[in-house]
C-alpha cells in the first residue's frame, strides 16, 4: 500500500505534491503520511476512506492494487461536486458570486446567454 499512497499524491496534484501539503489537505499530521509511505504504519479504515473521498480514489485499488486507481465520475457528478465546492467558498469569491448570479436568471436570460455563447463560438 505504501507505493500506492505515494501514487495517490501524484494523482491528487492540486493537494498532494508534497507530504506536507497532502497531510494538510487531509487534516492529518505529516508524520502519519511519512509513516504510511515508508510502511511503518498502515492507515486506518477512516484515513483510507478520507483519502478515497477527497482524492476520488478507488478504495479497492488503494487497498489491493487491483483495478483502476481513480473513480470514474459522470459529467453530472463532476458538475454537482463543482457546485458543492463553490458553495463552500467565501461569499465574496468570484465563483460563488457568479453561480449566485446564474441562479437568478430567468428563461429569457438563458436564451440571451445562449445566443452570446453561440456568437462567440462562431467567431473562432
Amino acid at each position: 500500500m505504501k507505493n500506492r499512497l505515494k501514487e495517490v499524491r501524484r494523482l491528487c496534484p492540486e493537494h498532494g505534491k508534497s507530504q506536507e501539503s497532502f497531510a494538510k489537505f487531509l487534516g492529518i499530521p505529516k508524520s502519519n503520511i511519512t509513516s504510511y509511505e515508508v510502511g511503518r504504519r498502515t492507515p486506518s479504515d477512516a484515513v483510507i476512506q478520507l483519502i478515497c473521498e477527497k482524492c476520488k480514489i478507488n478504495e479497492h485499488w488503494l487497498r489491493t492494487g487491483e483495478g483502476e486507481p481513480t473513480v470514474k465520475r459522470t459529467r453530472n457528478q463532476e458538475i454537482q461536486e463543482f457546485a458543492n465546492d463553490v458553495m463552500d467558498e467565501l461569499d465574496e469569491s468570484f465563483k460563488k458570486r457568479f453561480i449566485n448570479a446564474l441562479a437568478k436568471l430567468d428563461a429569457g436570460d438563458w436564451k440571451t446567454i445562449e445566443k452570446i455563447v453561440c456568437e462567440l463560438i462562431k467567431g473562432d
